[in-house]
Formats: structure tokens, sequence, C-alpha cells
């Protein structure tokens, strides 16, 4: 089904056109129609199949048909859990609403509220804001949300796992009752289920795809590599293999800083990107690893939510992340909607427990690949075997280390000594 043939009004599609799309993605299909009716929405899909347009359509498309000559007001609240996100969706409302006259802000922290409450006061049909920010102008009584008709939670997982929850849910309380809800979500875990309970009314569930599993255009690897020889096959790879457009995840900001470091000092062009620095710098940061400025951007989880770069050649995961969904929303940086793209995953032995979490989550191995001088060569062949037979060895491992241990037996004052035999 074309964008044309949803009943769009012409500046839509004008709009959607000038960005470069012709044809929906799966979950666009499927979603957008209902949303245009009005119907509460439930969006279970993988970073990267286009789930942003599934609720900026229906909200552009609801304000060019209700709009009056007055001063706007809140329409439409979209909330998603980082600054970075906010600022990609209030682009892309701008993109395809770039034939209409909808007014539309950001509101997040690490910036001044000044220029925020100016806006605000000259009035706004959507508001595009992380929960934090949003609840300071509540509380300062800057901002009315009694008209709010579409109410947007994006990214809901994301919303638990940094603790927003607690304001997300006082927020929904400050808005009518009487709206269209819309929650979109990479994963539905049961926590996210309950929230989507108390909040909608009979949503249409829309789940795109197997969530535990990549898209299938990510080729995945893993290298066996000592943690001290990380950061010099980092280094290799970039300078000899064609590597364009690298994202790299780090566990910790230091982390990300001591790699961006290294780097600069062979000549690389990168940018590190994480929540200590202020919003200006990873704004700066990212328009320049989008401009091609620089090769690799390292990154860290929170910072990365919303990077929706096209065109990201590879992800390298120089630590194994600890969850193994966060695998899943790393990788998805790269091969997104129909693109081709690597994921390669930097493996030390003390990283062999979060390696394999991920690989049963996923329900496959990850293939192992060796680079000349740098594997670990006894840890790759510990990972080169297969699950059933490390399963085993690990068995046999714990009977030897059981059968070493000395015995106790249970007193009437404890535990007393070692028998000897």
């Amino acid at each position: 089904m074309p964008f044309k043939t949803m009943g769009l009004p012409e500046p839509l599609v004008r709009g959607i056109q000038a960005s470069g799309y012709t044809t929906p993605t799966e979950i666009q299909s499927q979603a957008i129609p209902a949303a245009l009716s009005g119907q509460d929405i439930i969006g279970c899909a993988k970073t990267g199949t286009g789930k942003t347009l599934v609720f900026v359509l229906p909200i552009l498309n609801r304000l060019l048909q209700g709009r009056s000559g007055k001063k706007p007001v809140i329409k439409s609240l979209i909330l998603t859990p980082t600054r970075e996100l906010a600022v990609q969706i209030e682009r892309s409302i701008h993109t395809y609403g770039k034939f209409t006259s909808v007014r539309t802000l950001a509101v997040y922290g690490g910036v001044s509220m000044n220029k925020q409450l100016d806006t605000l006061r000259r009035g706004v049909d959507i508001v595009v804001a992380t929960p934090g920010r949003l609840m300071d102008h509540m509380r300062r009584h800057t901002i009315d949300l009694k008209a709010v008709e579409v109410l947007v939670l994006d990214e809901a997982d994301r919303m638990f796992d940094m603790g927003f929850i607690a304001d997300v849910q006082k927020i929904v309380a400050a808005v009518p009752t009487q709206r269209q809800t819309m929650l979109f979500s990479a994963t539905i875990p049961l926590e996210v289920q309950r929230l989507a309970a108390g909040i909608q009314q009979s949503p249409l569930l829309i789940e795109i795809g197997e969530q535990n599993n990549p898209v299938e255009t990510i080729t995945q690897c893993v290298h066996a590599v000592a943690r001290d020889q990380k950061l010099d096959l980092l280094v290799h790879m970039l300078q000899n293999r064609s590597m364009c457009s690298v994202l790299v995840f780090s566990r910790t900001k230091h982390g990300a800083d001591k790699i961006h470091r290294k780097l600069e000092r062979a000549g690389i062009e990168s940018v590190a990107i994480h929540s200590g620095r202020s919003q200006s710098q990873r704004q700066r940061a990212l328009d320049g690893f989008k401009g091609g400025k620089f090769q690799v951007m390292v990154a860290t989880d929170i910072a990365a939510r919303g990077i929706d770069v096209r065109g990201i050649s590879h992800v390298v995961n120089f630590d194994v992340p600890n969850y193994a969904e966060d695998y899943i929303h790393r990788i998805g940086r790269t091969g997104r909607a129909t693109a081709a793209g690597d994921a390669i995953t930097f493996v030390s032995p003390d990283e062999r427990d979060q390696l394999s979490r991920i690989e049963r989550f996923i329900g496959s191995k990850i293939k192992l690949e060796e680079y000349e001088g740098f594997t670990c060569t006894y840890f790759a062949a510990v990972l080169s075997q297969s699950p059933e037979r490390t399963k085993a060895q690990r068995q046999v491992l714990r009977a030897r280390k059981a059968s070493k241990r000395p015995r106790f037996s249970r007193g009437r004052r404890g535990l007393a000594g070692a028998r000897s035999r």
C-alpha cells in the first residue's frame, strides 16, 4: 500500500516524497491506517523499521483536519527516553510536515528553559519531551496539557530501563482520558504490557518479526580477544578494512573517552558521545558523524538511544553488553530498513557469560572470526565448541570441584570440622 493510497492529505504526501520515502515498511503498512482511524496502537518492532512515521503521520493528519486560525495549543504529546531521540523525532516532524504550518517543540534537559518557555508562550501543536524536563515544566505550571488529543510513548521498554516510569505515570495522569494513545517498543516485557493495559483502550497490537532476532540484513560475528588488545584490534580493523561509518559501543563514559583518544592518536577521525557531554556537544558530535566529518562515533548505550543515522556500515561492540536486549538495540543501528550492515563484537574471556546470554536470547551461535595476531587462541577454541559440549565440560568441572571440597557434619553447635577418611 503506497503512502498516497492511505488517504493522506496532499501536503503530507508531498512531505513524504520529499524525504525520499516511496514505499511503507511492514509496520507502517499495518499500523498507519489504524492510527489514522484514531485507534489505540501497540507497535512492537525492531529498531530501524520506521516506527516514528507510524505516529508522526496520523498526528500531522489530525492537526491538518482540525486547525483553526487561533493560537496553537498542545494537541499531541510524544514522550521519549532521551534527548537525542526527542531531537530526532522533532526533525522527522519538520521533514514530513514541511509543507504544513504545524508547530513543534522538543522539550529536554541539558539546555536553558528560556527558549522553551518563549516557544510555549507563542503556542505549539506538538510537544516531543523527555519525562524529566516535562515534569520540570509541569511543576512550574509553564506547560498546559489539557487539550492533548494524542499521546505517544516511544521506546517504552527503555522508559522502564532508565527509571522514568514514575514520571511517565504522572504525565499520563495529567492529560485528558479521552485521547488516542500509541505505545511503541522494541520489546514488550510484562511491565510494558501492564503499563499499556492501564493507559489504553482496546489497543491494536502489531508485532513485526521475532523480537529476539536481529534483522536479517545484519551480518554478525565475534572476535575472541584479550581485553588489553581490544584497542589495538579496533585500530587495526579501522586502518585495514573498508569501514566508512562506524558506531562503537562502550559500556562506560570513561571507556568511550579512552577509545576516542586512542583513535585520535592513530589518526582516525572520531568523536565520543555520552551523558557526560553537554547537549550542544552531543548534537555537534551527532551532526558531524551524520555529515561524514567523523569516521567513527563512540557511544554508550544511553547516549545512543535515538541515534538514527542512515548508512552506518558497522557497529562494533567494544564491550559485550550486560543485557541481551541491549545487544539487539545496539546492532540495530546498522542494517536499517533494507540496507546491509555488519555487527562485530569483541569478546574477552571475562565476558563469556554475557555472550552466552546473548546467544541464548537470539537462539543461535554467533559466527566466530579469528584475526591473525589478535585472536586469543585458547579462548577462541572454547567459543568454537558446540553449546552441548561446552555445557558437558562445565558439568564435569563442577563435579571435580565438588569432589575436592571437604565434607562437614552438622553438630549441636553448628558446623564441625572436616572428617578424616
